[in-house]
This record gives structure tokens, C-alpha cells and sequence, in this order.
């Protein structure tokens, strides 16, 4: 699964990397965890890195809290998971980032550690959108959910999930999932491309330009986020 990662690329770089100019201003986060609002590329509007909060709420939930939401969808079901089939269908994202934590016991303590590419560069991670309001606002607005002036309501909530595939050679040590990787020229097709051909994006990224390494266990606290959490420690 992923459940926590790093975005500390500078702000200009991430724009010129996504070709996307951010709704607020994008500061290095060094633990990206579930329930905070984080910067997104949605395909209906792929021109902006939005903030959504991490942690899907289908449009049909009952309410805006959906038990926190759905932080991970798994490629192999998500077009046949009611609580993702649609958004796989026609509310795809990017989920930029520059490295994400898995946390395994190799020798019997459970510990974090860091997935990254060797140079520590950005890339994106599959993700699907949602648009959930309250039943009492939809009367007679249509289809909101792919579309409306959802900043101008603040029961408005949109939130994200990251794909998740089998894992490469790297992240098998740690754990039995991982995000879905995306090549920069696979972007757009996934933003953009029918479900065959999103589908066929769902799979492993090589391991042989990535590396993974104990990072210290204060990333355990969503509350700490500081460079010293990306910084290798002793096994």
C-alpha cells in the first residue's frame, strides 16, 4: 500500500516537471499523510495542481466522512469496485511526489523506510478524484461531479486515492504492495485516455533505478514533518 510520502521538490521545478501551475503555495513536505489537503493533477482541469484531501469519499457516500475515506484502490479491481469504477472512468489524477515510505521488520522490528529513484527525482503516482456534496445541494445543479463551481461551496469536499499494484524487487523486501509509477509519457494517456488504455497503465514500475533506506521513526507522527525525516539511519 501507500500510506505516507515525500514531496520536497521546489515549487518551480514541480511546475516546469507537470507543466502545471498551483492553486496555493506548494511548500516542501517531507510526510504526506492521509486526511491532509495535498496538490493533485485532475484531468478535468490539467493546466492546475489542485489541493484535494488525501483519502476518497465516493459521491454517493451518505456523508463526508465515509470512515475517513479510501486512502489506496487496487489496479487489479478498480474498475469493478463500486467505490471506484467511476472515478477509474472519468476522474483520473496525478499524484505528484519525489518518494514514499513502506514500513517492514526485516529483523523483527517493525521500522520505516524510504522509497525513492536514486536522484531523488519527482514523478507521479496513479491516482483516482472524487466530488462529494451534500444531498440537500443537488437538487436540480445535474451532473456536479464532473463539474461546478466547487470552491464556491464549502460543503463542497473533493478528495483522492493512490493506485496500488504488486510491488518491483525494491519494494518486495518491504511489502507486498506499492503505488502505481507512472513513466512521464504514460501521464497524459492517464489523465486523458480511455479505460483500456488507463488499464493498461496499472502495472509495476522497474526497480533498477530506485533504492529504498531506514529513515527515522519519527515519520511514524503525521504531526513531524522536517528534512531529517528523508535522511538515512542506522538498521
Amino acid at each position: 500500500m501507500c500510506g505516507r510520502y515525500s514531496l520536497f521538490t521546489p515549487a518551480e521545478e514541480l511546475r516546469d516537471r507537470f507543466d502545471a501551475e498551483p492553486a496555493r503555495r506548494l511548500k516542501p513536505r517531507y510526510n504526506c499523510a492521509p486526511g491532509q489537503e495535498l496538490p493533485v493533477v485532475t484531468n478535468d482541469a490539467p493546466e492546475e495542481m489542485r489541493f484535494l484531501k488525501w483519502g476518497l469519499v465516493p459521491g454517493w457516500a451518505d456523508d463526508r466522512s465515509a470512515k475517513d475515506g479510501l486512502i489506496n484502490a487496487r489496479a487489479e479491481t478498480v474498475d469493478e469496485k463500486p467505490s471506484f469504477r467511476e472515478a477509474f472512468e472519468r476522474r483520473r489524477c496525478l499524484v505528484p511526489a519525489d518518494g514514499f515510505y513502506e514500513w517492514a521488520a526485516p529483523d523483527g522490528e517493525k521500522r520505516p523506510y524510504r522509497v525513492a529513484f536514486e536522484d531523488d527525482r519527482p514523478f507521479a503516482m496513479a491516482g483516482l478524484w472524487e466530488r462529494w456534496r451534500p444531498e440537500r445541494t443537488q437538487t436540480g445543479l445535474g451532473d456536479f461531479a464532473d463539474g461546478g463551481a466547487a470552491d464556491a461551496d464549502p460543503d463542497v469536499l473533493e478528495t483522492f486515492t493512490v493506485v496500488t499494484t504488486d510491488p518491483n524487487e525494491v519494494v518486495a523486501e518491504l511489502h507486498d504492495r506499492m503505488a502505481v509509477v507512472l513513466d512521464p509519457d504514460e501521464e497524459e494517456t492517464w489523465l486523458h485516455g480511455d479505460s483500456e488504455e488507463a488499464a493498461s497503465l496499472l502495472d509495476t514500475h522497474p526497480g533498477d533505478e530506485m533504492r529504498a533506506y531506514p529513515v527515522s521513526a519519527r515519520v511514524n507522527n503525521p504531526a513531524n514533518d522536517a528534512p531529517d525525516l528523508i535522511e538515512p539511519v542506522e538498521e
